[in-house]
């Protein structure tokens, strides 16, 4: 996911950058309100990270301005200022969401997976069927085949593998994985990962030879079809 982050402290960008990472977004920064305000129109962004306190322009303005071009794109305020006002006045310039500083990655992160899921149910889907090889699945029937022939899943199974194919050629960490599909805080201590990936790939590789979904050592799982390479099985 593409996000843009505004903001001028460097700490903070940092912070979230890294952190936001091991989610699996992309982060792109400005770092004062008018580089942001034009990186916004002129880019396709997923979602708007917009502090209040900026230079050049402040937040407020900068969302209202968005806004008169951008109607569906969702944007979350950061701010250390937490009177009801601010917030008030935050969310009436535009903003979807109301963050105060300081805060924890994983309620920033969970924030915005909820604005993307809002998003996404405000748009039409764009595309309905996900292939890879010969497996393919659909979205809105929820429904997967591989070589034609339908596959039984549970659903917990089939939004992992949804996760999976919709992200295929990308290595997913397992917090990437526990916080998409599980939605919940990351527990070092839980191999339910670990547990469903083999599930599904039982499934998957039942009545087939090839396998789709592998694991790179170290960092987590990737599907892709063909040869994979050493630190790959």
């Amino acid at each position: 996911m593409g996000i843009l982050l505004v903001e001028d402290e460097p700490n903070v960008v940092s912070v979230i950058k890294r952190g936001l990472a091991d989610y699996g977004f992309e982060v792109s920064v400005a770092a004062n309100g008018a580089t942001g305000l034009q990186m916004a129109l002129d880019n396709n962004f997923d979602l708007v990270i917009l502090d209040v306190m900026l230079p050049v322009m402040d937040g407020i303005q900068v969302c209202k301005l968005i806004r008169q071009q951008k109607q569906s794109v969702p944007i979350i305020m950061l701010t250390a200022l937490d009177s009801t006002e601010n917030i008030v006045s935050g969310l009436d310039s535009g903003a979807d969401d109301y963050l105060v500083k300081p805060f924890k990655i994983a309620e920033l992160a969970a924030r915005l997976r909820t604005l993307l899921r809002r998003k996404g149910g405000d748009m039409q889907t764009k595309t309905n069927v996900y292939t890879i090889s010969n497996l393919e699945l659909n979205v809105e029937s929820k429904i997967a085949y591989r070589d034609k022939e339908p596959l039984k899943l549970t659903a917990t199974e089939f939004r992992l593998l949804e996760y999976f194919i919709r992200n295929q050629k990308k290595v997913l960490s397992r917090i990437q994985i526990l916080e998409s599909v599980w939605d919940i805080d990351f527990n070092m201590g839980t191999n339910v990962v670990d547990v469903y990936v083999n599930y599904l790939r039982k499934k998957l590789e039942k009545n087939s030879t090839s396998k789709l979904i592998h694991t790179v050592f170290g960092m987590g799982y990737i599907m892709k079809e063909g040869e994979v390479d050493e630190n790959t099985k």
